[in-house]
């Protein structure tokens, strides 16, 4: 493998050289977001290298907490686990691996959008001190605890939260009902729900508090500050949202 290296105003992709479509495809998507997050963010990280790895075995190899993470995740949603995020890098799988991962068109856009999503947390850590990267076995302990919020975050500020939406009814029809807010193993699928939600119902401006900081009395909190509700106000009002997503293919 030959790797080589593409750049744009503020990333630069390492790739095999039959990646080159692909990266330069990614590095246009990774700037039009930059731009998007400029006007939501006061920090918005640049000279970022994006890895593009051409196994899973080796992004596995590079990244132990991604197993970790992807082990910890719903069947449903391990799929959408093809990268992870580091101070200043982006390591995710090429255009190949992305597509055998896929499950129909939106879960392949979303899987190509990977980098994008990965970006979207990296902004929102580098304006949230609390949340990683950098990565240390406490720091991906309390990911794992604001799961929802890590993956949700991201998901929504790349605008990717309706491509989930047939893992989201999968999840619904399978398994135990989720809780509130979702733990780790539902994070990755329904995290962004609750974003989409606190967007309808209380503006985008909600979302990026949201995200701001995390509260010491923990997640129900952090909920209810954001929504200006109750909590059981707003289980009510997410779980009636799911139902919606999942009526039109149910009835």
């Amino acid at each position: 493998m030959t790797w080589v290296e593409t750049d744009s105003l503020s990333f630069t992709a390492r790739h095999d050289t039959g990646d080159t479509a692909y990266a330069q495809s990614l590095l246009d998507r990774l700037e039009d977001l930059r731009l998007r997050l400029e006007d939501r963010f006061e920090q918005v990280p640049g000279d970022i290298v994006v890895v593009v790895h051409t196994n899973p075995a080796w992004l596995a190899l590079a990244h132990p907490f991604l197993p970790a993470a992807r082990w910890s995740a719903a069947p449903a949603g391990r799929r959408y686990l093809a990268g992870w995020p580091m101070e200043a890098e982006l390591h995710v799988l090429n255009d190949s691996h992305m597509d055998r991962r896929a499950a129909g068109a939106d879960s392949r856009e979303a899987l190509r959008g990977t980098a994008e999503r990965l970006y979207a947390q990296r902004v929102v850590a580098a304006n949230n001190p609390d949340l990683p990267p950098a990565w240390t076995p406490r720091r991906f302990g309390r990911y794992l605890r604001w799961a929802w919020l890590v993956e949700g975050g991201a998901q929504y500020f790349a605008r990717q939260v309706g491509l989930y939406r047939a893992a989201v009814i999968r999840r619904l029809r399978e398994g135990v009902r989720p809780s509130f807010p979702p733990g780790r193993r539902d994070a990755v699928i329904l995290g962004g729900t609750l974003f989409d939600l606190l967007e309808a119902e209380r503006g985008p401006g909600a979302c990026e508090l949201l995200v701001s900081r995390l509260r010491r009395d923990g997640p129900v909190a952090q909920m209810a500050a954001a929504f200006d509700a109750r909590p059981r106000e707003i289980e009510d009002a997410w779980r009636g949202y799911l139902r919606e997503i999942a009526r039109p293919t149910l009835d």
